[in-house]
């Protein structure tokens, strides 16, 4: 099931039985969370810091990790939001000009373990046949303690069961005020920070509110667009965004969606979601622009899309799709200046040939 040359002191159970054993690194500890995959080659940093990874244990595909480190600039928040990193092989003299860190010890920091030395294409294969499951890690462990493990991650609550965007969302709103023209309320449902970066880079200022922002509260900021961001979970239990959005959208003022932003936005115009069975995550997810034809390589972390079919009965129309399963990656609406797209044009990591998305929002916002 493994191959491991090292010592074997922690250990992966999932809830159907699956036993994994490895090497601990980083902090010691017990976490527990959805076991998901990664397949993106670079990018550990980004995706350790986006909160879209709450409530779930990240493993990568891409057997070497931590080889360039950890540098000062790659977060896409203040802290590490996966519950825990599975991997197969870990690098602990990394090499880079900016890393200021190695992996072990930026995991340590912010009190997260995680296993490496064990097979991760045996379970990636696990989640594709079977789906994303829930798992729990422990750094180190006893061999006595494995059966009560075992019992305990198949009493794990689903990842539908709890409302995630509540516990990563900010508390106070923060403003972002650089004397643009233009502002842009984003609603913060778990922002990706290279959203922000990306929005005053073109000279656009930002309010990120709390995503239980009143739609009054939203409208006396008196913006001149609105962003629905990223964000962890079930978008169904996130119903206070979409409450939101049903009241904000007949103002007429422009709306884009990004990943859940997207997800909220087709709830509130009567469209339903699904859980997809393994999710889309990694950097190299192929998406049809339908208007030019035109395919984009793009770089997602979902568990739930829209359903094709409800699409037709919500006033919106489809712009996008993913290749690789048919799925919903892009939707505007019929009578609003409304659109959304599943995936990440921010990218970090890459690919970034998808900033033109937030350039034709500037364009219409001005």
């Amino acid at each position: 099931m493994h191959i491991l040359t090292m010592e074997e002191d922690a250990i992966l159970v999932l809830a159907n039985g699956v036993v994994v054993k490895g090497k601990g690194f980083g902090a010691e500890g017990q976490v527990e969370g959805e076991l998901v995959f990664n397949t993106s080659m670079a990018g550990y940093q980004e995706a350790l810091t986006d909160p879209s990874y709450k409530h779930q244990i990240m493993m990568m595909t891409y057997p070497l990790i931590g080889n360039y480190g950890i540098n000062e600039e790659d977060f896409e928040s203040d802290k590490i939001h996966a519950e825990g990193l599975v991997i197969r092989e870990l690098c602990e003299s990394p090499g880079h000009s900016k890393s200021k860190k190695t992996l072990s010890e930026f995991l340590k920091e912010y009190n997260i373990p995680g296993i490496c030395g064990v097979d991760t294409r045996f379970l990636t294969r696990k989640i594709r046949i079977l789906g994303a499951m829930n798992g729990i890690l422990k750094y180190p462990y006893e061999e006595t303690e494995i059966d009560e493990l075992i019992e305990k991650a198949k009493k794990l609550r689903n990842i539908s069961e709890l409302d995630l965007v509540s516990l990563v969302s900010i508390k106070k709103t923060k403003k972002y005020d650089k004397g643009y023209d233009k502002t842009v309320v984003l609603i913060d449902c778990g922002t990706k920070e290279s959203i922000v970066r990306s929005l005053l880079e073109r000279k656009i200022n930002v309010i990120k509110v709390p995503a239980k922002t009143s739609p009054k509260e939203i409208r006396d900021y008196e913006p001149d667009g609105i962003i629905v961001s990223n964000g962890p979970g079930d978008p169904q239990r996130a119903d206070y965004v979409i409450k939101t959005i049903e009241k904000l959208m007949p103002q007429n003022i422009p709306m884009f969606g990004i990943c859940i932003g997207l997800q909220t936005i087709a709830l509130a115009c009567g469209a339903k979601t699904y859980k997809l069975k393994f999710g889309h995550r990694g950097a190299n997810q192929p998406v049809k622009d339908l208007k030019t034809g035109r395919v984009h390589i793009t770089s997602q972390n979902h568990g739930f899309a829209v359903d094709i079919e409800s699409v037709k009965d919500a006033n919106l129309e489809i712009s996008h799709i993913n290749l690789n399963d048919g799925s919903v990656e892009g939707i505007e609406h019929k009578e609003f200046p409304v659109r959304a797209v599943q995936y990440h044009p921010e990218a970090n990591p890459g690919p970034r040939y998808n900033y033109y998305l937030f350039d034709e929002f500037v364009e219409c916002i001005k």
